[in-house]
């Protein structure tokens, strides 16, 4: 009977928690422009509560803040709009050049064999690849676009973490109180380290790419910023553009050339300086970060991989909170709590 009662009660979660997921599926319009101003609140509170701790008004502090936030939305939407507006202007060129390395391609295959023209003239088509780029750069755009809503609902979320610990206090117990603040201590603590070091991964590859003189540096940069933030696969995604831009700019030499930019800066980034600057680190299972990269990606698109991190961590302590489910948080995590065992 008590089996019978406790697999009623998993169908029953199970059931609640599809539910909720189909519900954030269908209204991901709302909830990604709110879950964005959150990814914004949890970035920017750090330093918020660096202003008050130094005597500065709260009301003032958040100003301060929201002045932060609406600049550099606004820089974003503007670097963004003006390279798209340049890209679509210079498309013919950037489509001709691809068309002679596309013809130099299929040219070099049939030499070694490769008789399907069709076939590789389909595969290296440039306009497709001209309006993946395009439309990566649309999208970009688009997710800003509501700035005023974010703004707004980033000033009333600043606002409401004055008195939300307080809340807790009034309706959690002292347990629950300490899994809040443990929450709010590592999801804050890996936001604030994964900001700096992604600006400073985007400052680099801006200025490199600034160097080297390809068309939009500072766009890739703030690109190779934003992207950063999605774990395993971010980077990559922020490489390619710019690799196939310096491929019809420099040519393969180029092309080369920025590959390895972009390989150098985001190896020692990512296996010495980050490590070293996360200690022990988020203790979650590496193909649990890259399963949640593509669930929280699939469910709320770009904003989702962007968040996939701290929901699985708020995810993986609340279950190491409650004994009885336990084991869904060793299930998360790397492995330490086998060798503390």
């Amino acid at each position: 009977m008590e089996k019978t009662e406790r697999s009623t009660i998993g169908l029953d979660s199970l059931a609640y928690i599809v539910i909720i997921l189909a519900g954030i599926k269908i209204s991901a319009s709302i909830t990604t422009p709110f879950l964005l101003s959150l990814f914004i609140v949890i970035i920017f509170k750090p330093f918020s509560d660096s202003l008050i701790k130094r005597g500065i008004p709260r009301w003032m502090a958040f100003s301060i803040i929201s002045v932060i936030v609406l600049l550099f939305g606004f820089l974003l939407v503007t670097i963004i709009s003006i390279s798209v507006q340049n890209f679509s202007g210079n498309l013919s060129f950037y489509d001709e050049k691809l068309s002679l390395y596309r013809d130099e391609i299929i040219a070099l295959a049939q030499r070694y064999g490769v008789s399907d023209k069709y076939q590789l003239t389909s595969l290296l088509n440039p306009a497709r690849i001209m309006s993946f780029v395009a439309g990566a750069l649309t999208n970009f755009s688009d997710i800003l676009s509501n700035s005023v809503l974010i703004l707004l609902t980033v000033i009333f979320i600043f606002i409401e973490t004055n008195i939300f610990p307080e809340k807790i206090k009034v309706i959690a117990k002292d347990e629950s109180l300490k899994y809040f603040h443990e929450i709010n201590h590592q999801v804050n603590n890996y936001m604030m380290i994964k900001t700096i070091i992604s600006a400073g991964t985007g400052f680099i590859i801006g200025a490199a790419l600034a160097l080297i003189r390809l068309d939009f540096a500072i766009l890739w940069g703030l690109i190779a910023f934003l992207l950063n933030y999605i774990p395993n696969i971010g980077s990559l995604i922020a490489a390619i553009p710019p690799i196939i831009l310096a491929l019809i700019q420099f040519g393969l030499p180029g092309a080369i050339g920025v590959t390895g930019i972009f390989l150098i800066v985001n190896f020692v980034i990512g296996n010495y300086v980050e490590p070293k600057v996360m200690g022990k680190g988020l203790g979650l299972s590496v193909l649990v970060v890259f399963l949640s990269l593509i669930f929280w990606g699939w469910l709320l698109g770009p904003v989702g991989m962007l968040l996939s991190v701290p929901i699985t961590l708020v995810f993986k302590i609340i279950m190491q909170a409650q004994p009885q489910k336990r084991w869904i948080a060793i299930l998360l995590g790397d492995g330490s709590e086998i060798r503390k065992s």
